[in-house]
């Protein structure tokens, strides 16, 4: 696991196969990417976040887009090997790429193993056609089957996800997909509900009457079946969408829930450091010119204001099946635990079995996680969630 004090790196990599019904990246189709352009604008902006965090390790690194296996592994392996040189890596260090499982990137595997990558996290999304296309992906089931396949043969480590309560899908067809997938024996899985987000191509179709969302009521009842069926099969949640088996959790994604530093490269990417608030500029265009003009692709930094910083925490950390320790939190912000949620509401909600309150530590039961984003507007003190 991550030692409080490390660092994690985000590396954005905006590139994207094609056009899909669920993406913001849509303007970011590239035919040919000029590769070497790329690693000199991506190193620089790794340097400048150096210069604002040395003397500290590095314990992840991630790759993410975008379709980041689309990047070259050459130029993968230089940006790991410059974020070596420049702050050390923790000896566990979990360096993760996220890949599409086409045929073609799958194929390329071997090459990011050598180039450093330790850990793979694959977008399956479904093990059904009908849905890939429904979701607007590019690859087969079976390429998905045989992509996960390869990467177990490669990589120590490998995750993939899987997006549930589709419209039309019941219980039965997810129960199936499910214990499928299970079946693989990955260390780890992601299962995420399809959620209809502003601006994509979804959001159009349910404003024009063409696509249904699935009921609350029955997708709450899918979770709970998620939850049930991971446990069981030895993956049980650690964060309300990600299951793991003991010690196989990701280091990176903790280091983002339990509130700690992490540096965004790349466009569009975002960081919390230092109690600073980063965006680098989104437009790839925009993104070389600003490193071409500054030394780095940072379109905002700024101050948090401790409010604000323990709100993202506390909203971070309640998604953890661990919970919040409140005393330590309100020791890093020189506050209170009584200041940082609504201790009546949190023991009414206790009493209704949705939390467990144990001294300073606050947690989120399996039967409230479903009710994750009330119990969240409930807890947090409505001073945090005003600011």
């Amino acid at each position: 696991m991550p030692a409080a004090d490390d660092l994690a790196l985000y590396i954005h990599w905006p590139f994207c196969l094609k056009k899909c019904p669920y993406c913001d990246f849509n303007s970011h189709v590239r035919d040919v990417v000029d590769a070497d352009a790329w690693q000199a604008a991506l190193l620089a902006d790794l340097a400048h976040e150096h210069a604002l965090t040395s003397g500290r390790r590095v314990g992840s690194i991630f790759f993410g887009g975008g379709t980041p296996s689309l990047m070259p592994p050459a130029l993968a392996g230089a940006l790991i090997g410059e974020a070596e040189r420049l702050w050390g890596l923790a000896q566990d260090a979990e360096i993760t790429l996220e890949a599409n499982p086409t045929s073609y990137e799958a194929g390329k595997f071997a090459d990011f193993r050598s180039a450093g990558v330790n850990r793979v996290s694959l977008g399956v999304q479904s093990l059904h056609d009908e849905a890939l296309a429904f979701l607007g992906r590019e690859h087969s089931a079976a390429e998905a089957m045989a992509a996960v396949e390869s990467a177990q043969d490669l990589f120590g480590r490998v995750s993939f996800d899987l997006i549930y309560a589709r419209p039309g899908q019941s219980a039965a067809e997810w129960e199936a997909e499910l214990a499928r997938a299970l079946a693989f024996g990955t260390e780890h899985l992601s299962l995420y509900q399809l959620t209809i987000e502003p601006g994509t191509g979804f959001a159009g179709a349910v404003a024009r009457g063409r696509l249904t969302p699935m009921d609350a009521d029955e997708a709450a009842d899918l979770f709970v079946l998620t939850q049930e069926q991971t446990e069981a099969a030895g993956l049980p949640a650690y964060e309300i969408s990600n299951h793991a088996r003991e010690g196989a959790q990701s280091h990176h994604n903790l280091t983002y829930w339990r509130y700690r530093d992490y540096v965004g490269i790349g466009p569009g990417a975002h960081g919390r450091r230092g109690g600073m608030a980063t965006i680098r500029h989104k437009k790839p265009e925009a993104f070389l010119r600003r490193v071409g003009e500054n030394g780095h692709g940072m379109s905002e930094e700024r101050a948090l204001a401790p409010e604000e910083a323990l709100s993202e925490a506390l909203l971070m950390g309640l998604r953890l099946a661990e919970g919040i320790d409140l005393a330590a939190l309100a020791a890093r912000f020189d506050t209170t635990p009584d200041a940082l949620i609504d201790r009546q509401r949190a023991e009414f909600y206790a009493g209704l079995g949705f939390v467990m309150l144990a001294g300073d530590r606050i947690t989120v039961t399996p039967q409230g996680m479903p009710l994750l984003d009330a119990l969240l507007a409930e807890l947090v003190s409505s001073d945090l969630c005003a600011a």
